[in-house]
C-alpha cells in the first residue's frame, strides 16, 4: 500500500500519528520512515515536522534509517541477561558480521536490543520481525540465521 492510500485512511486528528507511522514503517521494504513520510504526516495532522519527527525519534518500534528484511531483536532484560543473552548477541554479530544498530551489506538482517520482549520463561530470547524465538543458545541461532537466509 502506498503512503497516500496509509495517510488517506486516517482522520486528520493527532491521536492517529502513532497508528499512522506504524503502518507506513510496515509497508515499507527497508522498515523505516522516511523524511518524505514524517513530512506527509506532518501536512496530514496539520502538526509541525518537528513534533512528529520527535514522536518517530521516541519511540524504539520506529526507525529513520533504513533496516534489513529481517529486523533481530535481542532481549536484554535481567531473566535473558542472567540466561545468557550477552552470549546470543556475540554469536549475532560474528554470524552476521555486524553490530547492534547495524545492518548486513546485503540488506537482509538488522540487529537490535530490545528492553523486554515479556516471555521471560523461555529467556534468553530474540524476535526476528514478530516471531519469538526462546530457549536460544549459539547453535539454534545459527540454525535461525541459515533458515532466513534460505527465505531471501
Amino acid at each position: 500500500m502506498e503512503r497516500k492510500e496509509i495517510i488517506d485512511k486516517y482522520e486528520r486528528k493527532p491521536e492517529n500519528i502513532l497508528l499512522i507511522l506504524h503502518e507506513i514503517q510496515e509497508n515499507n521494504p527497508r522498515h523505516y520512515l522516511a523524511e518524505k513520510d514524517l513530512k506527509e504526516v506532518a501536512k496530514h495532522l496539520s502538526l509541525p515536522e518537528s513534533f512528529v519527527k520527535g514522536i518517530a525519534s521516541f519511540y524504539s518500534m520506529f526507525s529513520l534509517n533504513p533496516r534489513g528484511k529481517f529486523i533481530i531483536r535481542v532481549c536484554e532484560s535481567p531473566p535473558c541477561h542472567l540466561m545468557g543473552s550477552n552470549t546470543i548477541l556475540e554469536s549475532l554479530a560474528e554470524i552476521l558480521n555486524i553490530g547492534v544498530g547495524e545492518t548486513t551489506e546485503d540488506g537482509a538482517f538488522t540487529l537490535e536490543l530490545s528492553s523486554c520482549l515479556g516471555v521471560c520463561g523461555v529467556a534468553p530470547v530474540m524476535m526476528i520481525n514478530e516471531e519469538v524465538y526462546g530457549n536460544l543458545t549459539p547453535e539454534k541461532i545459527k540454525e535461525i540465521i541459515a533458515e532466513k537466509r534460505r527465505e531471501i
